[in-house]
């Protein structure tokens, strides 16, 4: 009798085409979103991060000069220098012209250097994130690789960008500056800051990483059709939305870091030793002097960084689509 009314009850209930699929309960397709990296190449990257480096330092050079002079003309204990006074002072001594000056140092460095910055980034963050696109964690940490290795190749030539800046025409360019420093310093000097500049670099990039992927993220959640099938206009917002949030984050929160005098920015490798250097010649005060402005710097530097950089990406990855 039980088999005959089951038979009957499938006659009457046909067993349907379509049946639902169970998902795991931690399934989000609005946050799993395929990577693209999966399909490009190692070059790939290093060609998309030298193309953003070059074009984010080209478009910031006349900003960062300025900046580079705030840093030199103001004395210890820490008085601060405006925008306007530093950009007075270059046209007045030395004329419009200096704003670049060094221009190709930083395009020689600023190409190759951020090659290595975004690679080492990717390949990391593909690893130590086990495939999991929220952990921030991980994120991090790829930043701190990418900086290690990138500051590694981009120190010299800052070093070179730096003087030129502040040189006054003592130097007849690039390739000068390098045989003069090379001649009367030695190779050691073109690397005295390294440390220093790791140390200062490593949580700024921590925080900026992390913070670039979770906004980023979080603009897909709230508008998926932006990313991956929206316009290309509306991804570049996305892109330089996040990366100025993450540059601005950043550069908010290790303004300490930022804050010591030309002077003695990189006479120690210690960041305990740069902090006691600032309280005891500012206060507590020097801490969080001259955030704004820096994050004024660092939002557009990072919008323009990031939208070139998954710009380039994105030409790559439909390049590779098309040939497929």
């Amino acid at each position: 009798m039980a088999t005959e009314a089951a038979a009957t009850t499938a006659s009457k209930f046909p067993k349907p085409d379509l049946l639902p699929i169970p998902q795991p309960p931690d399934f989000h397709p609005t946050v799993l979103i395929p990577s693209q990296n999966d399909k490009l190449r190692f070059w790939h990257l290093m060609v998309a991060g030298s193309i953003a480096g070059s074009v984010e330092h080209m478009a910031m050079f006349p900003v960062d000069t300025i900046k580079t002079h705030m840093q030199t003309i103001r004395s210890c204990p820490i008085k601060p220098v405006g925008i306007t006074q530093a950009f007075r002072s270059i046209i007045k001594t030395e004329g419009p012209s200096a704003l670049y000056r060094g221009i190709w140092a930083m395009g020689l460095g600023a190409g190759p250097a951020h090659a290595v910055y975004f690679s080492f980034y990717e390949v990391s963050k593909k690893y130590l994130s086990g495939g999991n696109p929220n952990n921030s964690l991980a994120h991090a940490v790829s930043g701190v690789f990418a900086t290690v290795a990138s500051d590694a190749v981009f120190t010299p030539m800052d070093m070179v960008k730096q003087r030129l800046q502040i040189g006054k025409g003592m130097y007849g360019g690039v390739w000068d500056c390098v045989k003069r420093v090379m001649r009367e310093e030695g190779f050691g000097a073109f690397y005295a800051s390294y440390r220093t500049t790791v140390l200062m670099n490593a949580p700024f990039t921590a925080v900026h990483f992390a913070t670039y992927e979770a906004v980023k993220r979080g603009l897909r959640e709230i508008s998926p059709e932006f990313v991956g099938g929206g316009e290309e206009e509306e991804g570049l917002l996305v892109y330089a939305t996040a990366g100025a949030a993450g540059g601005g984050l950043a550069a908010v929160l290790t303004t300490p870091l930022d804050g010591v005098c030309g002077c003695d920015r990189f006479k120690s490798s210690s960041i305990g030793e740069v902090f006691r250097t600032i309280i005891k010649k500012d206060g507590y005060r020097g801490l969080a002097r001259g955030w704004l402005p820096r994050m004024l710097f660092h939002a557009p530097a990072a919008a323009i960084c990031w939208s070139t950089y998954e710009t380039v990406k994105s030409f790559f990855h439909d390049v590779n689509g098309a040939a497929a």
